[in-house]
Order: C-alpha cells, then structure tokens, then sequence
C-alpha cells in the first residue's frame, strides 16, 4: 500500500477519524453504517437495501477473496465503503477482481486503516448518524448534519418489467415487486418451480392482479417504510386476493398496510448472525439481516400473529397474517453468505400457494 493517500471520516457530531484513501478518487456524504458480518462483503456491497449509506464492515480484514461478479445481489447503492484493512491480492479461484478496482469501476470512495472498533462503538452508543468521506476536513459540518435519504425505492427500483424462467417444470406463477430486490430472491424462486416476474415499484395493483399470479413477492429495499404511501395502497388491494409473501421492506410494508407501525431503530440490524427466535416454538435461528426500521410489535392488529422476534433487543422479525394468506420476515432467507437456516419459508411459500391452486381446483 505504497503511496498512501491520507482521507477522513467525518461525523455529524464534529469526530473526525483519518485514515486512507481507496476505491474512487471521490468524497461522500451518506448515513453511516456498520454491518458485523465476517464474510458476505460481496453480497453487501451489491445490496440495493444500503442506498444512500456509508457502509463500514466490523471485520479487520475485507476483499480477500476478491470480487466475484457471479455473486452480485444487485447494482451498487451506497455512498461509500470504510475498512479497518483491505485485501490488496485476493486469492480465490472465482476471483474476477479486486476491491479496490471493483470501487473504482463503481465510482465509490472508500476509506481503511481507521479504527473501525471505535467508530462501530460510537454508532451503537450514539445511534446512527451521518458522515463524510472527504480529502480535507470541512469547517461547516451543514451539509453533513442536514443529509436525509429521499427517493430511495424509486432509485433502486427497475425501471421495466423483467421474466424469470422456471428451474425444470414450472409449478406457479409469481409477481416480485422490486423495492430494490436482492437476486437470490428471484433465484430462490426460480429453482423452486416458479416463472417470476419482476416488476417496478410503481406498478398498480390492477395490472398485478391482471396477470393473475399465483403469489405476490414483496422485496426487500431501502429507506423509511413510511414514506411508500402507494406501494402500501397497493398492498391493501392485494390482501385476501393472493397469497402474499414480503422480506425486509416487504415485511414493514404488509405491516402498514394492515394498520401497523414501523419505527426507527438506534443502529439497526446488519450482519450474517443476528439471533432470530420462534415465539410459540423453542427454535433460534441465525439470520442475516440488514435494516434500520422495525415494525412496532405492540401496533399489529388483532388478526396478525408475531411469530418471530430478534433474541437480542426483541424486536419483530417476523409476522403471519392467517386471514389473508400472508405471512413476512425482517431476516433474509435467501441470503448466501450467511447462514441458510430459515430457506425453508420459500417452501412455506410455496405450499400456501399450493393450498389455494388446490381450493380453486
């Protein structure tokens, strides 16, 4: 790492942190993160759930087993990317590039050799907060303090509507709703029997609903769950019609939709082993996740029915909606860097579909 080039973080609160400068020759402005994840940088890196956000990784070493185009969730969203150290010589042989050429090509600032033990230990005392990955320290930290994430979903959205052929024999028909979808969603699907269509965020109900679909995905994505006022206008006029299914985002926007709350997490929830437990079971999973909102327990109707909950701070991870054939999770079961556990709820998803192809026949 000859020819250093010194560049700091600098947080809402006036902390400044200086380390080096790699990735694109850039400065950002973003929320900043941290995810505790010990593998899977590929995968956050590429997740359109991180728009708008400076992402700094817990573990020392990042980037050494390169970049793997093969592995992409999706294109990049975040403002930035901060290490403790990277990995200048990748060693895999799926490796097709480095990290460090990797942000460049994507145009993302990153920043290493700061203490990222203490920035994480800031967050979680202080709850999240914005920063700036720059050359020269700012005099007027305005613009800094004054960034908000707007337009998110819109930004990371398809723009078109996109087919998914089935994995061998096709068994169901499934409408994705892209609120910024990680692929191995699709793929999940996909190797499950189903054809999937992906479509835009801003797609009505009505064309929904005139393709008729067997199931209704609802993705995963960025932002505050509030501000989607039409997608949860849309959602109500699924409910009852067709089996539905929603990660993440998806899970916040079921729940608003049928009356529930979301909230403001302190420092949200990132990483590959975050504890998840059954309510009415004596199983714990371990999860990946990545999220800042959570849905109020305490808000959801009568008719809903909590089943999961996070084993550290007890928080909603998961909600069944028996009436209207619905069912949602704030973990990611299609993730593949992290632990495979909770897969089984695309089989969930699949048998409801089953029991209502059934009930028609």
């Amino acid at each position: 790492m000859e020819n250093r080039e010194k560049a700091y973080l600098v947080l809402s609160n006036g902390t400044v942190f200086e380390g080096f400068s790699f990735g694109a020759d850039a400065e950002c402005t973003g929320e900043v993160v941290f995810t505790t994840g010990m593998g899977g940088y590929i995968e956050t890196l590429t997740d359109p759930s991180y728009y708008g956000q400076i992402i700094l990784q817990t573990f020392p070493m990042i980037g050494n087993y390169g970049i793997i185009e093969a592995d992409f969730e999706g294109e990049v969203a975040a403002k930035g990317y901060i290490v403790r150290e990277y990995c200048e010589c990748p060693s895999n042989f799926r490796c097709d590039t480095d990290l460090d050429s990797f942000l460049k090509k994507k145009g993302i600032p990153g920043l290493y050799g700061v203490d990222t033990r203490e920035i994480t230990r800031m967050i979680r005392e202080s709850g999240v907060m914005n920063g700036r990955i720059c050359k020269q320290v700012p005099d007027d930290l305005s613009e800094i303090q004054g960034y908000h994430i707007v337009n998110a979903v819109s930004s990371v959205s398809r723009k078109a509507e996109e087919p998914f052929a089935a994995e061998g024999e096709k068994k169901f028909s499934v409408t994705l709703l892209d609120y910024g979808a990680k692929q191995n969603i699709i793929r999940e699907l996909c190797r499950r029997g189903c054809e999937v269509t992906v479509v835009p965020s801003d797609t009505s109900a009505e064309e929904i609903l005139a393709g008729h679909p067997d199931g209704i995905m609802l993705s995963n994505g960025p932002g505050d769950p509030a501000e989607n006022v039409f997608a949860i206008e849309q959602i109500r006029k699924f409910m009852g019609k067709v089996p539905l299914f929603g990660i993440c985002l998806g899970h916040q926007l079921l729940a608003l939709a049928n009356g529930g709350k979301t909230m403001k997490l302190k420092y949200g929830h990132r990483g590959v082993n975050q504890p998840v437990k059954e309510v009415y079971g004596t199983r714990t999973y371990i999860t990946s996740q990545n999220h800042g909102y959570a849905v109020v327990s305490e808000s959801l109707p009568a008719a809903a029915r909590l089943r999961f909950v996070n084993a550290n701070d007890n928080t909603c991870e998961g909600v069944d909606y028996p009436e209207i054939k619905a069912f949602s999770v704030q973990f990611h079961p299609e993730a593949c860097s992290g632990p495979k556990d909770t897969s089984f709820l695309f089989d969930q998803f699949i048998l409801l579909m089953g029991e209502i192809a059934d009930a028609v026949r």
